[in-house]
């Protein structure tokens, strides 16, 4: 079952449940998708691939952690809750994280099959890992390893 349809199926439950919070995400992740797929049409049928549905979650799920750092300044516990418990939501359908470990090795190992040696090298291999661990790994994270790792 791809994952666009086991977010429809999802939906389909949380109704049937009359689970309003959860039925609420769903919703707003199926507008994205389909916000998404009308922008892949070119022309004929675009149905979106798990990567491509990846993608979205991956948007929607930044967007709730932005919002959360943002309502938790502002003294908004309540806002926040809501965010995180959307975030939650979102994060069930997408694949597993790599950790910061495993984003070092990854790229230690970019670095020096490029023979990067400082910051002017930062655009080439970010390029490379972004296509690597696409889905796997926020791109913040990526960025800021880099940094370090170019820095030494």
């Amino acid at each position: 079952m791809s994952l666009k349809n086991k977010i429809l199926d999802d939906l389909k439950s949380a109704m049937k449940a009359k689970e309003a919070d959860k039925l609420n995400v769903l919703r707003s992740l199926k507008a994205k998708l389909l916000e998404k797929e009308i922008s892949e049409r070119k022309g004929g049928e675009a149905s979106l691939s798990d990567e491509q549905v990846v993608e979205v979650l991956m948007k929607a799920a930044k967007q709730r952690k932005e919002s959360i750092d943002q309502f938790e300044e502002g003294g908004r516990d309540d806002l926040a809750d809501k965010e995180k418990f959307e975030l939650e939501i979102i994060e069930e359908y997408l694949p597993e994280m790599m950790d910061e470990d495993e984003i070092r090795n990854a790229v230690k190992k970019q670095i020096d099959q490029m023979g990067a040696t400082d910051m002017s090298d930062m655009g080439k291999v970010m390029g490379a890992l972004m296509g690597q661990l696409k889905g796997k790994a926020e791109g913040a994270t990526i960025s800021k390893i880099v940094k370090e790792e170019l820095s030494k």
